[in-house]
């Protein structure tokens, strides 16, 4: 991707016109490279005439009124990520929803900007709501903060093996000690993640699947796309190549159409007309699903029965806890998540709570009421959900882990052969293959992703080895980029930070030299949460949560420590390595798409640092208005994930489970270490005929240990509602692919030579050039692309109204519950 500054068409003077206003002048590109890859000529450029339009780019990814913008957003957000932290443990960081929202409200206002609002605006505006949103996560507001608070047991603290239970009680924070850990946890993953990205954005190019969305949908938000007709139609597969570089590796946004002539202009009013009612309808729908949401939002204080409806009886509903909560913000919740994703939550329940409570219960092993968290069946599975997430994470993790070095294996294997040692074990090795080198039996495992493997295939090597082509290192220019004399600054003073807070706060539990050992391991697991993030946009906090906390139990042994000591510091230790790898891949995740837009790296990253300091201290008075309202936990607020933490922490440090916990915790963490390693293989080459980047479809009916055990530890009145919102994605799915179907009936016939079809099944997403045709027509090829993206973007549209809709109205239910105001 080139981000330096170009010769500008129509504007001979000397004065640089804004390169993100303004097109390239098409005459000025040549081919730079081997593989005919494009670029445009900079060295007709003085470095004084660089420097400015760099100081130009920035200026406009860094606006003041961007920032305030997203602050706000962020603010809403916060509120919702709280308010479903605490009933269920979910967050989002509601990327697209921000730029959408963003968008709307500079599009409402756009006959009072001084200046036109651009998408690297709209880029700063989701990077600082995310940084700020996600807060109540990150800090732990949402797990380990309550766990500390409210369920650490009463009575004397003593050493393990002391006959005692007594854990000290709970830990008493104000708003001070809150505010001081929340803004030294919420910094150094920030720091942490800009060396990062040369690696998985711009070298390896990791898809990052929601970051490059959201690119996608400010580029169709904004009008933007056009390309020249003379670099962007190509014949035969080269040319498909290019348009799936310029799709994805190109600033989306840097030609618009009415500066050239040569650009394909959209004149055609019809079209345009038809973008503003598509834009205004997504409007309606965003504003009419809050409203929906809002209104049983505030119904459901009055008549707080609504959230409990015996969907499957009274009996069900009295004895088991089987009731329907139908909250439209969970129904949407269910739509974000896919179908997929929900049914696997809906086997959890029936696994937990329509088979496993009632056997509990039945054998005497949880003699208590079924919603007990001390002796009930309610708390007795949960430890059969930590067991499956704990099998889940360690194995994904390790795989993870694993994965890049079997690239070596054939270097390693070769040497190894060919070494002295290797010559006298295996002679018939070396004798009968000295010039050829096999890598057939560890090409199915490589970890080449899809964007690099899809490349590879068009425009093979000349030489022997890969060729690393001057498109693979270009990037923003130094000016744009964060200095490595800034990192190298920041990331110390950050963790310093963290060290030193988390000392002030802990000081009388946890030690700095524990505080720094956590610190440390949350840095290097933030790697894993990153690079899971890019390949699957699945960032595994919960995960690497629990490996820091199984981890950190062998620096804390029992035998060493107090109950309480030991408890507090792996709490804390889970904590920093949750937000470490939380907000390198946030971080992550924006800088995807401000890559993909041409938007400044520096600004996204000043944007992220103030969106998490703001974030910082309101996600500690959002939780603190919640807390001082409401029981915590209680009917309204269970705080599940609390109980998951302070659970595990008991376990790994050693303290007594309930009866046959361990044994069908063993069996069901078993059990799942191979259902993982199946879904792994069947993302893998080897279930897919040698294909990379593609999966077996039969992976979607193997159960992931995530969300099996999500579903087991929420009650399953939560798990219900998002079954409906699943299913309605899965509607909408069938609906637009039948559509699209029909559509391409009707096509005209095209010659049927191409590329393979491996080829074009590797190219992810439905925006991807269908380049098995050179025939195919660019209109159609667009036309589906803008579908596709109409489709996707209209139902998370209706998702985020939903859910947006009972997070911000939950704050009017709160101002009525801390009023007293009286309900049924």
């Amino acid at each position: 991707m080139n981000y330096q500054t170009i010769n500008m068409a129509g504007d001979a003077s000397t004065t640089p016109a804004d390169p993100y206003r303004q097109a390239p002048d098409v005459s000025s590109i040549r081919s730079a490279n081997d593989d005919g890859e494009p670029r445009f000529e900079t060295e007709s450029l003085s470095p004084k005439i660089q420097r400015r339009q760099s100081s130009e780019i920035f200026a406009q990814s860094f606006t003041i009124r961007s920032l305030l913008v997203g602050i706000l957003i962020g603010a809403l957000i916060t509120f919702s990520n709280t308010y479903f932290g605490l009933q269920t443990g979910w967050i989002s960081t509601m990327a697209m929803p921000s730029a959408l929202i963003g968008f709307s409200v500079f599009k409402v206002f756009s006959k009072y900007l001084a200046y036109p609002f651009t998408p690297i605006e709209n880029v700063l505006i989701q990077t600082v709501a995310g940084a700020v949103g996600t807060m109540p996560l990150g800090c732990g507001f949402v797990g380990v903060i309550p766990a500390l608070e409210f369920l650490l047991k009463d009575g004397e603290d003593g050493p393990s093996g002391d006959g005692g239970t007594g854990e000290g009680g709970p830990l008493k924070l104000g708003f001070g000690k809150l505010v001081l850990w929340s803004l030294g946890v919420c910094l150094f993953g920030v720091v942490f993640a800009v060396p990062l990205r040369k690696e998985v954005i711009v070298r390896e190019k990791l898809k990052f699947p929601s970051g490059t969305a959201s690119a996608l949908m400010l580029k169709v938000l904004h009008g933007g796309g056009w390309r020249s007709e003379k670099t962007g139609v190509q014949s035969g597969g080269a040319g498909g190549a290019q348009r799936f570089r310029e799709e994805h590796e190109a600033p989306l946004l840097s030609q618009p159409p009415e500066e050239n002539g040569d650009l394909l202009a959209k004149d055609d009013s019809g079209e345009l007309a038809k973008e503003r009612e598509d834009w205004k309808s997504k409007m309606r729908l965003l504003v009419g699903a809050f409203a929906v949401s809002g209104v049983y939002t505030l119904f459901s204080y009055f008549v707080p029965q609504v959230r409990d409806i015996p969907l499957l009886g009274l009996y069900l509903a009295r004895n088991w806890l089987w009731t329907l909560n139908p909250s439209p913000a969970y129904v949407g919740q269910g739509i974000i998540m896919g179908p997929s994703t929900c049914m696997h939550m809906l086997f959890g329940a029936v696994l937990g709570w329509g088979v496993l409570s009632p056997l509990a219960k039945a054998r005497g092993w949880a003699p208590g009421p079924v919603d007990s968290w001390d002796d009930g069946s309610k708390a007795w599975i949960v430890w059969i959900s930590l067991a499956i997430m704990l099998a889940d994470s360690i194995v994904s993790l390790g795989w993870l882990v694993i994965r890049p070095l079997l690239s070596y294996a054939p270097q390693v294997k070769d040497k190894l052969l060919l070494s002295r040692i290797g010559r006298r074990i295996f002679p018939e090795a070396t004798t009968s293959r000295p010039h050829q080198h096999s890598y057939v039996s560890y090409s199915a495992l490589s970890p080449i992703t899809e964007e690099s493997s899809y490349q590879s295939r068009l425009f093979p090597s000349r030489e022997s080895h890969p060729k690393t082509s001057h498109y693979d290192d270009e990037d923003a220019p130094p000016s744009q980029l964060i200095s490595t004399r800034t990192v190298l600054i920041l990331l110390p003073l950050t963790l310093i930070l963290n060290v030193v807070c988390m000392h002030i706060v802990f000081g009388d539990v946890m030690s700095p030299v524990l505080s720094s050992l956590a610190t440390l391991l949350a840095v290097l697991l933030s790697i894993m949460g990153v690079r899971a993030l890019g390949e699957t946009d699945l960032n595994p906090v919960s995960g690497i949560s629990k490996l820091t906390q199984l981890i950190f139990s062998l620096a804390t042994p029992a035998s060493h420590f107090s109950r309480r000591t030991a408890l507090v510091t792996n709490l804390l230790a889970g904590a920093v390595s949750e937000s470490g790898a939380l907000q390198a891949g946030d971080m992550m995740q924006d800088l995807k798409t401000g890559h993909l837009l041409g938007a400044s790296p520096k600004a996204q990253f000043y944007g992220q640092m103030i969106g998490s300091l703001i974030g910082a201290v309101l996600s500690t008075a959002v939780y603190k208005m919640y807390v001082s309202v409401y029981e915590i936990p209680g009917p309204m607020f269970q705080t599940p994930t609390a109980y998951v933490w302070i659970f595990t922490a008991r376990l790994v440090t050693g303290q007594g489970l309930p009866p046959m916990a361990w044994q069908a915790s063993l069996i069901a963490g078993l059990i799942f270490v191979g259902v993982t390693i199946l879904r792994i293989v069947a993302a893998s080459p080897l279930a897919n005929g040698g294909r990379r980047g593609v999966t077996a479809p039969w992976r979607d009916w193997i159960p992931g240990g995530i969300a099996v055990a999500v579903g087991i530890f929420n009650v399953p009145s939560f798990t219900l509602a998002r079954v409906i919102g699943g299913l309605i994605a899965w509607w909408w799915s069938r609906r637009h692919a039948a559509a699209t179907a029909a559509h391409q009936d009707l096509a005209p016939p095209t010659d049927a030579a191409g590329t393979p079809d491996e080829d074009r099944t590797a190219a992810s997403g439905s925006w991807a050039a269908d380049d098995r045709n050179p025939r195919l027509s660019g209109t159609a090829s667009e036309q589906a692309s803008k579908d596709a993206d109409a489709a996707s973007s209209t139902v998370v549209v209706l998702a985020s109204g939903l859910i947006l809709g009972e997070g911000i109205i939950s704050i009017v239910n709160l101002l009525l519950a801390s009023g007293k105001v009286p309900h049924l």
